[in-house]
Protein backbone atom coordinates (compact mmCIF):
# COMPACT_ATOMS: atom_id res chain seq x y z
CA UNK A 1 0.00 0.00 0.00
CA UNK A 2 1.22 3.37 -0.93
CA UNK A 3 1.96 5.87 2.32
CA UNK A 4 2.88 9.23 2.52
CA UNK A 5 5.87 10.71 3.67
CA UNK A 6 5.98 12.61 6.66
CA UNK A 7 8.83 15.10 6.79
CA UNK A 8 10.52 15.36 10.13
CA UNK A 9 13.84 18.12 11.07
CA UNK A 10 16.83 15.77 11.16
CA UNK A 11 19.53 18.63 11.26
CA UNK A 12 17.96 21.81 13.29
CA UNK A 13 20.97 23.64 12.80
CA UNK A 14 21.15 23.32 9.15
CA UNK A 15 17.46 23.32 8.43
CA UNK A 16 17.72 19.75 6.66
CA UNK A 17 14.41 17.89 6.21
CA UNK A 18 14.03 14.51 4.81
CA UNK A 19 10.85 12.63 4.12
CA UNK A 20 10.65 9.23 6.01
CA UNK A 21 7.54 6.66 5.33
CA UNK A 22 4.92 4.84 7.48
CA UNK A 23 5.41 1.83 5.72
CA UNK A 24 6.05 0.94 2.23
CA UNK A 25 7.56 4.04 0.44
CA UNK A 26 6.39 5.38 -2.96
CA UNK A 27 8.75 4.77 -5.40
CA UNK A 28 9.57 8.15 -7.50
CA UNK A 29 8.28 10.02 -4.17
CA UNK A 30 11.06 12.98 -3.58
CA UNK A 31 13.42 12.75 -0.70
CA UNK A 32 13.82 16.67 -0.64
CA UNK A 33 11.64 18.84 1.90
CA UNK A 34 11.58 22.25 2.46
CA UNK A 35 10.63 24.44 5.68
CA UNK A 36 8.13 26.84 5.27
CA UNK A 37 7.49 29.99 7.71
CA UNK A 38 3.45 27.92 8.21
CA UNK A 39 4.70 24.45 8.64
CA UNK A 40 6.56 21.70 7.11
CA UNK A 41 6.35 20.45 3.21
CA UNK A 42 7.20 17.24 2.58
CA UNK A 43 8.40 17.61 -1.00
CA UNK A 44 9.51 15.51 -4.27
CA UNK A 45 12.09 14.81 -6.71
CA UNK A 46 11.00 17.17 -9.07
CA UNK A 47 11.25 19.96 -6.98
CA UNK A 48 14.14 22.45 -8.19
CA UNK A 49 14.05 20.46 -11.04
CA UNK A 50 13.28 21.48 -15.17
CA UNK A 51 9.78 20.91 -15.23
CA UNK A 52 9.36 17.35 -17.03
CA UNK A 53 5.72 17.48 -17.74
CA UNK A 54 3.75 20.00 -19.27
CA UNK A 55 0.18 20.62 -19.77
CA UNK A 56 -2.13 18.30 -22.06
CA UNK A 57 -3.89 15.38 -23.28
CA UNK A 58 -1.02 12.46 -22.30
CA UNK A 59 -0.61 8.68 -22.00
CA UNK A 60 0.57 6.39 -19.72
CA UNK A 61 1.73 2.87 -19.45
CA UNK A 62 -0.43 1.30 -16.43
CA UNK A 63 -1.51 -2.38 -15.36
CA UNK A 64 -0.17 -3.21 -18.98
CA UNK A 65 -2.19 -0.85 -20.92
CA UNK A 66 -2.40 2.14 -22.53
CA UNK A 67 -4.17 4.47 -20.05
CA UNK A 68 -5.07 8.60 -21.00
CA UNK A 69 -5.20 11.56 -18.58
CA UNK A 70 -5.16 15.14 -18.65
CA UNK A 71 -2.85 17.50 -17.02
CA UNK A 72 -3.61 21.01 -15.97
CA UNK A 73 0.06 22.48 -15.00
CA UNK A 74 -0.59 25.99 -13.28
CA UNK A 75 0.44 29.18 -15.18
CA UNK A 76 4.27 30.82 -14.63
CA UNK A 77 4.92 27.06 -12.72
CA UNK A 78 7.97 27.58 -10.65
CA UNK A 79 9.84 24.56 -9.62
CA UNK A 80 10.65 26.22 -6.20
CA UNK A 81 7.04 25.97 -5.13
CA UNK A 82 5.59 22.87 -3.47
CA UNK A 83 1.76 22.52 -5.19
CA UNK A 84 -1.27 21.17 -4.46
CA UNK A 85 -2.17 17.66 -6.67
CA UNK A 86 -5.75 17.13 -7.17
CA UNK A 87 -7.37 14.11 -9.10
CA UNK A 88 -10.72 15.28 -10.25
CA UNK A 89 -12.56 11.64 -11.71
CA UNK A 90 -15.33 12.04 -14.64
CA UNK A 91 -19.07 10.24 -14.14
CA UNK A 92 -20.15 6.92 -16.00
CA UNK A 93 -20.20 7.63 -19.69
CA UNK A 94 -18.22 10.78 -19.23
CA UNK A 95 -14.34 11.94 -19.82
CA UNK A 96 -11.50 13.11 -18.91
CA UNK A 97 -12.31 15.92 -21.39
CA UNK A 98 -15.49 16.92 -19.73
CA UNK A 99 -13.91 17.00 -16.18
CA UNK A 100 -11.07 19.39 -18.07
CA UNK A 101 -13.31 21.28 -19.61
CA UNK A 102 -15.56 22.49 -16.95
CA UNK A 103 -12.57 23.54 -15.23
CA UNK A 104 -11.95 20.04 -12.53
CA UNK A 105 -15.57 20.18 -11.34
CA UNK A 106 -14.93 24.80 -10.84
CA UNK A 107 -12.00 24.20 -8.68
CA UNK A 108 -8.87 25.29 -11.48
CA UNK A 109 -10.44 28.57 -11.55
CA UNK A 110 -11.16 29.16 -7.36
CA UNK A 111 -7.25 27.64 -7.26
CA UNK A 112 -4.64 30.50 -8.08
CA UNK A 113 -2.64 28.34 -9.71
CA UNK A 114 -1.96 26.84 -6.37
CA UNK A 115 -2.73 23.17 -7.64
CA UNK A 116 -1.64 20.75 -10.38
CA UNK A 117 -5.01 18.93 -11.41
CA UNK A 118 -5.24 15.54 -13.31
CA UNK A 119 -7.76 14.26 -15.05
CA UNK A 120 -7.39 10.06 -16.09
CA UNK A 121 -10.05 8.59 -18.33
CA UNK A 122 -11.38 5.44 -17.10
CA UNK A 123 -11.88 2.19 -19.06
CA UNK A 124 -15.40 2.19 -20.96
CA UNK A 125 -16.10 5.67 -19.63
CA UNK A 126 -16.21 3.76 -15.70
CA UNK A 127 -14.35 2.69 -12.87
CA UNK A 128 -15.27 -0.77 -12.15
CA UNK A 129 -11.87 -0.94 -10.79
CA UNK A 130 -11.62 -4.56 -11.57
CA UNK A 131 -8.41 -6.18 -10.15
CA UNK A 132 -7.66 -2.82 -8.71
CA UNK A 133 -6.50 -1.63 -12.31
CA UNK A 134 -7.87 2.07 -11.51
CA UNK A 135 -5.93 2.25 -8.03
CA UNK A 136 -2.67 1.48 -10.06
CA UNK A 137 -3.42 4.17 -12.51
CA UNK A 138 -3.41 6.51 -9.68
CA UNK A 139 -0.47 4.82 -7.93
CA UNK A 140 1.44 5.77 -11.36
CA UNK A 141 0.21 9.11 -12.25
CA UNK A 142 0.79 10.24 -8.67
CA UNK A 143 4.46 8.45 -8.94
CA UNK A 144 4.73 10.32 -12.49
CA UNK A 145 3.44 13.40 -10.63
CA UNK A 146 5.62 13.58 -8.54
CA UNK A 147 9.10 12.83 -10.09
CA UNK A 148 8.48 15.38 -12.44
CA UNK A 149 6.71 18.75 -11.18
CA UNK A 150 7.00 19.97 -7.73
CA UNK A 151 4.81 18.38 -5.21
CA UNK A 152 3.49 19.06 -1.54
CA UNK A 153 2.87 15.45 -0.82
CA UNK A 154 0.86 16.39 2.67
CA UNK A 155 -1.27 18.00 0.27
CA UNK A 156 -3.20 15.40 -2.65
CA UNK A 157 -6.28 15.04 -2.86
CA UNK A 158 -9.18 13.20 -4.90
CA UNK A 159 -12.65 14.17 -6.07
CA UNK A 160 -15.55 12.95 -8.57
CA UNK A 161 -19.54 12.77 -9.15
CA UNK A 162 -21.40 9.28 -9.31
CA UNK A 163 -19.09 7.09 -10.33
CA UNK A 164 -16.30 9.42 -10.10
CA UNK A 165 -17.66 10.05 -6.39
CA UNK A 166 -17.14 5.74 -6.20
CA UNK A 167 -13.44 6.07 -6.99
CA UNK A 168 -12.73 8.93 -4.90
CA UNK A 169 -14.36 6.68 -2.03
CA UNK A 170 -11.99 3.68 -3.14
CA UNK A 171 -8.83 5.52 -3.31
CA UNK A 172 -9.92 7.01 0.73
CA UNK A 173 -10.28 3.27 1.37
CA UNK A 174 -7.08 1.90 0.04
CA UNK A 175 -4.70 5.39 0.04
CA UNK A 176 -5.18 7.27 3.16
CA UNK A 177 -1.50 7.93 3.76
CA UNK A 178 -1.49 9.35 0.30
CA UNK A 179 -4.31 11.15 0.03
CA UNK A 180 -4.86 13.95 2.64
CA UNK A 181 -8.88 14.08 1.89
CA UNK A 182 -11.51 13.46 -0.72
CA UNK A 183 -15.09 14.68 -1.62
CA UNK A 184 -17.48 12.85 -2.81
CA UNK A 185 -20.09 14.03 -4.99
CA UNK A 186 -23.81 11.67 -5.04
CA UNK A 187 -21.30 8.52 -5.07
CA UNK A 188 -21.98 4.95 -3.78
CA UNK A 189 -19.82 1.98 -3.18
CA UNK A 190 -19.43 1.10 -6.52
CA UNK A 191 -15.32 0.87 -6.90
CA UNK A 192 -15.01 -1.38 -4.33
CA UNK A 193 -13.43 -0.02 -0.67
CA UNK A 194 -10.04 -1.95 -0.17
CA UNK A 195 -9.29 -1.34 3.30
CA UNK A 196 -11.61 1.58 4.83
CA UNK A 197 -10.38 1.19 8.17
CA UNK A 198 -7.73 4.49 8.27
CA UNK A 199 -9.16 8.05 8.70
CA UNK A 200 -9.05 10.83 5.55
CA UNK A 201 -10.53 14.14 6.14
CA UNK A 202 -14.00 13.49 3.76
CA UNK A 203 -16.53 15.49 2.34
CA UNK A 204 -19.66 13.93 1.46
CA UNK A 205 -22.42 15.82 -1.03
CA UNK A 206 -25.82 13.98 -2.05
CA UNK A 207 -29.17 15.27 -3.42
CA UNK A 208 -31.98 14.00 -0.73
CA UNK A 209 -33.98 13.01 -3.70
CA UNK A 210 -31.34 11.36 -6.27
CA UNK A 211 -33.31 9.26 -8.51
CA UNK A 212 -30.21 6.70 -9.29
CA UNK A 213 -28.10 6.84 -6.69
CA UNK A 214 -30.04 7.28 -3.20
CA UNK A 215 -28.68 9.61 -0.71
CA UNK A 216 -28.58 6.23 1.97
CA UNK A 217 -25.19 5.40 -0.67
CA UNK A 218 -23.89 8.57 0.49
CA UNK A 219 -24.34 8.37 3.93
CA UNK A 220 -23.01 5.27 4.29
CA UNK A 221 -19.58 6.03 2.10
CA UNK A 222 -20.03 8.82 5.21
CA UNK A 223 -20.41 7.19 7.49
CA UNK A 224 -17.35 5.02 6.75
CA UNK A 225 -15.31 7.93 7.61
CA UNK A 226 -17.09 9.21 10.80
CA UNK A 227 -16.28 6.03 12.40
CA UNK A 228 -12.69 6.20 11.35
CA UNK A 229 -11.78 9.80 11.92
CA UNK A 230 -13.11 9.31 15.57
CA UNK A 231 -15.84 11.26 15.09
CA UNK A 232 -19.50 12.10 17.11
CA UNK A 233 -21.80 9.84 15.29
CA UNK A 234 -25.10 11.97 14.53
CA UNK A 235 -27.92 12.07 11.75
CA UNK A 236 -27.65 15.92 10.10
CA UNK A 237 -30.24 17.93 9.32
CA UNK A 238 -31.11 17.72 5.71
CA UNK A 239 -32.91 20.21 3.40
CA UNK A 240 -37.16 19.25 3.05
CA UNK A 241 -37.89 18.64 -0.58
CA UNK A 242 -39.03 22.23 -2.42
CA UNK A 243 -36.82 23.96 -0.14
CA UNK A 244 -34.28 24.48 -3.16
CA UNK A 245 -31.25 25.09 -0.33
CA UNK A 246 -28.54 22.72 0.98
CA UNK A 247 -27.48 22.10 4.35
CA UNK A 248 -23.58 22.08 5.23
CA UNK A 249 -22.84 20.16 8.34
CA UNK A 250 -18.86 19.75 10.08
CA UNK A 251 -18.91 16.73 12.93
CA UNK A 252 -17.93 16.91 16.05
CA UNK A 253 -15.50 14.91 18.07
CA UNK A 254 -13.37 14.00 14.81
CA UNK A 255 -9.67 13.46 15.34
CA UNK A 256 -7.55 16.28 14.77
CA UNK A 257 -6.70 16.55 11.29
CA UNK A 258 -9.35 14.27 9.96
CA UNK A 259 -12.77 16.39 9.80
CA UNK A 260 -16.01 14.82 8.20
CA UNK A 261 -18.10 17.41 6.41
CA UNK A 262 -21.53 16.29 4.88
CA UNK A 263 -23.74 18.29 2.11
CA UNK A 264 -27.33 17.56 1.88
CA UNK A 265 -29.16 19.81 -0.91
CA UNK A 266 -32.77 19.76 -2.14
CA UNK A 267 -32.29 18.09 -5.68
CA UNK A 268 -31.60 15.00 -7.70
CA UNK A 269 -28.59 13.62 -9.18
CA UNK A 270 -26.31 16.42 -10.52
CA UNK A 271 -22.76 17.66 -10.04
CA UNK A 272 -23.48 21.07 -9.70
CA UNK A 273 -26.71 21.98 -7.97
CA UNK A 274 -28.01 25.78 -6.96
CA UNK A 275 -29.91 26.93 -4.27
CA UNK A 276 -32.67 29.00 -4.98
CA UNK A 277 -34.97 29.39 -8.45
CA UNK A 278 -31.62 30.00 -10.91
CA UNK A 279 -32.24 33.43 -10.94
CA UNK A 280 -28.67 35.49 -12.08
CA UNK A 281 -28.14 35.77 -8.07
CA UNK A 282 -28.15 32.02 -8.26
CA UNK A 283 -26.30 31.48 -11.42
CA UNK A 284 -23.37 29.76 -9.81
CA UNK A 285 -22.89 26.77 -7.94
CA UNK A 286 -22.41 26.77 -4.05
CA UNK A 287 -20.35 22.67 -4.79
CA UNK A 288 -16.91 24.63 -5.97
CA UNK A 289 -16.31 26.81 -3.25
CA UNK A 290 -17.43 24.69 -0.51
CA UNK A 291 -14.93 22.40 -1.87
CA UNK A 292 -12.19 24.79 -2.06
CA UNK A 293 -12.25 25.66 1.14
CA UNK A 294 -12.38 21.36 2.63
CA UNK A 295 -9.15 21.30 0.31
CA UNK A 296 -7.74 24.48 1.34
CA UNK A 297 -8.03 24.16 5.52
CA UNK A 298 -5.05 21.60 4.94
CA UNK A 299 -2.55 24.35 3.69
CA UNK A 300 0.88 24.10 4.26
CA UNK A 301 0.40 21.40 7.34
CA UNK A 302 1.79 17.15 8.07
CA UNK A 303 -0.71 14.98 8.97
CA UNK A 304 -0.77 14.37 12.87
CA UNK A 305 1.29 11.54 14.55
CA UNK A 306 -1.41 10.51 16.94
CA UNK A 307 -1.83 7.09 16.25
CA UNK A 308 -5.56 6.28 14.29
CA UNK A 309 -8.11 5.56 16.20
CA UNK A 310 -9.36 1.73 16.88
CA UNK A 311 -12.75 0.98 14.93
CA UNK A 312 -13.93 -1.88 13.38
CA UNK A 313 -14.27 -2.24 9.79
CA UNK A 314 -17.35 -1.30 7.75
CA UNK A 315 -19.31 -4.03 5.97
CA UNK A 316 -17.14 -6.02 3.11
CA UNK A 317 -20.81 -5.76 1.38
CA UNK A 318 -21.13 -3.23 -1.06
CA UNK A 319 -24.93 -1.34 -1.24
CA UNK A 320 -27.06 -2.78 -3.72
CA UNK A 321 -26.82 0.11 -5.71
CA UNK A 322 -25.15 -0.45 -9.23
CA UNK A 323 -24.42 1.90 -12.17
CA UNK A 324 -27.42 3.19 -14.32
CA UNK A 325 -28.13 0.33 -16.17
CA UNK A 326 -28.14 0.34 -20.35
CA UNK A 327 -31.39 -1.14 -20.56
CA UNK A 328 -34.71 0.99 -21.64
CA UNK A 329 -36.68 2.33 -19.44
CA UNK A 330 -39.71 0.46 -18.79
CA UNK A 331 -43.00 1.14 -20.74
CA UNK A 332 -45.45 3.39 -19.76
CA UNK A 333 -48.47 5.96 -20.40
CA UNK A 334 -47.64 9.16 -21.74
CA UNK A 335 -47.63 12.27 -19.50
CA UNK A 336 -47.41 16.09 -20.72
CA UNK A 337 -43.96 16.89 -20.69
CA UNK A 338 -42.47 20.57 -19.98
CA UNK A 339 -38.31 21.95 -19.85
CA UNK A 340 -36.97 24.98 -17.85
CA UNK A 341 -33.68 26.17 -18.38
CA UNK A 342 -31.19 27.28 -15.89
CA UNK A 343 -27.64 29.12 -16.11
CA UNK A 344 -25.45 27.33 -13.02
CA UNK A 345 -21.95 28.82 -13.72
CA UNK A 346 -19.93 30.68 -16.22
CA UNK A 347 -16.73 31.95 -17.15
CA UNK A 348 -14.28 33.30 -19.52
CA UNK A 349 -15.60 31.76 -22.80
CA UNK A 350 -17.83 29.16 -21.13
CA UNK A 351 -20.68 28.23 -19.19
CA UNK A 352 -22.85 25.16 -17.56
CA UNK A 353 -26.45 24.76 -17.90
CA UNK A 354 -29.22 23.14 -16.14
CA UNK A 355 -32.63 21.52 -17.85
CA UNK A 356 -35.35 20.47 -15.80
CA UNK A 357 -37.97 17.73 -17.31
CA UNK A 358 -40.77 17.80 -15.84
CA UNK A 359 -43.98 15.58 -16.22
CA UNK A 360 -47.00 17.77 -15.66
CA UNK A 361 -49.50 15.22 -16.31
CA UNK A 362 -51.08 12.40 -14.54
CA UNK A 363 -50.04 9.21 -16.04
CA UNK A 364 -46.23 7.89 -16.55
CA UNK A 365 -44.11 9.31 -18.86
CA UNK A 366 -42.21 6.12 -20.61
CA UNK A 367 -39.17 8.55 -22.34
CA UNK A 368 -38.59 12.03 -23.41
CA UNK A 369 -36.99 14.06 -25.90
CA UNK A 370 -36.22 18.41 -25.17
CA UNK A 371 -35.37 20.81 -28.02
CA UNK A 372 -33.52 23.74 -27.42
CA UNK A 373 -31.09 26.37 -29.72
CA UNK A 374 -28.36 27.96 -28.48
CA UNK A 375 -27.27 31.44 -29.83
CA UNK A 376 -24.09 32.34 -31.73
CA UNK A 377 -21.12 30.92 -30.93
CA UNK A 378 -22.10 28.72 -28.35
CA UNK A 379 -21.47 24.87 -28.44
CA UNK A 380 -21.70 21.99 -25.78
CA UNK A 381 -18.84 20.50 -24.90
CA UNK A 382 -20.21 17.98 -22.89
CA UNK A 383 -23.58 16.66 -21.57
CA UNK A 384 -24.80 14.41 -18.67
CA UNK A 385 -27.68 12.28 -17.87
CA UNK A 386 -29.06 12.17 -21.26
CA UNK A 387 -27.99 11.74 -24.90
CA UNK A 388 -27.76 14.72 -27.52
CA UNK A 389 -27.58 15.05 -31.29
CA UNK A 390 -25.94 17.76 -32.38
CA UNK A 391 -23.70 20.56 -29.84
CA UNK A 392 -24.40 23.80 -32.05
CA UNK A 393 -27.62 25.35 -33.40
CA UNK A 394 -30.79 22.94 -32.94
CA UNK A 395 -29.99 20.68 -30.49
CA UNK A 396 -32.07 17.38 -29.39
CA UNK A 397 -31.21 15.80 -25.89
CA UNK A 398 -33.30 12.21 -24.82
CA UNK A 399 -33.34 10.76 -21.36
CA UNK A 400 -30.63 8.75 -20.45
CA UNK A 401 -31.36 5.18 -19.98
CA UNK A 402 -31.94 5.52 -16.35
CA UNK A 403 -34.08 8.37 -16.25
CA UNK A 404 -36.25 8.12 -18.98
CA UNK A 405 -39.53 6.94 -16.88
CA UNK A 406 -41.35 9.63 -14.80
CA UNK A 407 -44.48 9.37 -12.50
CA UNK A 408 -46.78 11.84 -12.41
CA UNK A 409 -45.76 15.13 -10.98
CA UNK A 410 -41.82 13.68 -11.04
CA UNK A 411 -38.85 15.96 -12.32
CA UNK A 412 -35.25 14.77 -13.55
CA UNK A 413 -32.08 17.04 -14.57
CA UNK A 414 -29.71 17.14 -17.63
CA UNK A 415 -26.64 18.94 -17.51
CA UNK A 416 -24.29 20.82 -19.97
CA UNK A 417 -21.07 22.54 -20.02
CA UNK A 418 -20.94 24.71 -23.19
CA UNK A 419 -17.96 27.26 -25.02
CA UNK A 420 -18.63 30.35 -26.33
CA UNK A 421 -20.84 33.50 -24.17
CA UNK A 422 -22.48 32.47 -21.66
CA UNK A 423 -25.52 35.41 -22.77
CA UNK A 424 -27.71 34.76 -24.19
CA UNK A 425 -29.30 31.94 -22.78
CA UNK A 426 -30.79 28.40 -24.90
CA UNK A 427 -34.03 29.66 -26.44
CA UNK A 428 -36.84 27.92 -27.50
CA UNK A 429 -36.95 25.06 -24.98
CA UNK A 430 -39.63 22.38 -25.81
CA UNK A 431 -40.43 18.86 -24.47
CA UNK A 432 -42.06 15.85 -25.82
CA UNK A 433 -42.67 12.47 -24.66
CA UNK A 434 -44.23 9.33 -27.05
Amino acid sequence: MLQRRHAVPILAALAVLVAVTTGQALSGRGATATAATSGVLATTAGCGQAPALTSGTRTIQSGGQNRTYILRVPDNYDSSRPYKLIFALHWLNGTAQNVSSAGFYGLQPLSGNSAIFVAPQGIDNGWANTNGRDLTLVDDLTRLVEGGLCVDTTQVFALGWSYGGAMSYAIACARPTVFRAVTVLSGANLSGCNGGTQPVAYFGIHGTHDSVLNISNGRSLRDTFVRNNGCTAQSPREPAQGSLTHITTAYSGCRAGYPVQWAAFDGDHTPSPVDGSGSPNDARTWTSGEIWKFFSQFQNTTPPSSPPVSSPPPSSTPPSSTPPSSSPPPSGQPGACTATYRAVNSWPGGFQGEVTVTNGGSSTLSGWTTRLTLASGQAISSLWNGTNTGTTGNVTVRNAAYNGTLGAGATTTFGFTATGPSTPAPSGITCTSP
